[in-house]
């Protein structure tokens, strides 16, 4: 597959799914792939356990934006601008593919477990979002091949 250098991904709120995606992304590959995510809709803020278990592997989310793909038209951003766009829910997955009847754009379509409201103590519930995201960081693996070389940890 060829490597895009603009890459969106989309999930129902932009809330748990995609920033956490989004986080990897630029950790991975920020330096050679532009990287952003939008919601279908905005009406929460960012996801407290995916800030927790995106910590977990050195991603940084807690100031993530969380935005819908409306608000990213409205302050400028062009969708057609991506050359990929990776949907993680169904309803994302629709809302990507309007743009495909307009826009040269690949849309990809990773159905990703949605770990909201599952499990009843905090642990269970930490759990749920291990899981959704080690299975994000797998597919980003697998698709855009092994992280470009990071710098170490304490500047040596």
């Amino acid at each position: 597959m060829s490597q895009p250098t603009a890459v969106l991904f989309c999930c129902d709120y932009n809330a748990v799914r995609s920033p956490m995606a989004e986080g990897m992304m630029k950790k991975y590959y920020g330096k050679r792939i532009y990287v952003q995510s939008a919601g279908v809709k905005n009406e929460l803020d960012v996801d407290g356990f995916s800030v927790a278990v995106a910590a977990e592997i050195g991603v940084t989310i807690e100031k993530h934006r969380v935005r819908s793909f409306h608000q990213m038209e409205e302050w400028g951003d062009r969708i057609d601008a991506y050359e990929l766009i990776i949907a993680l829910s169904p309803s994302a997955m629709r809302q990507a593919q309007e743009y495909t009847r307009y826009h040269a754009i690949d849309v990809e379509y990773w159905p990703t477990f949605d770990p909201t409201g599952l499990g009843e103590s905090r642990e269970a519930k930490l759990a749920a979002y291990r899981q959704t995201r080690d299975m994000i960081d797998k597919r980003i693996r697998d698709r855009f091949g092994p992280p470009d070389e990071e710098e170490p940890e304490g500047g040596e």
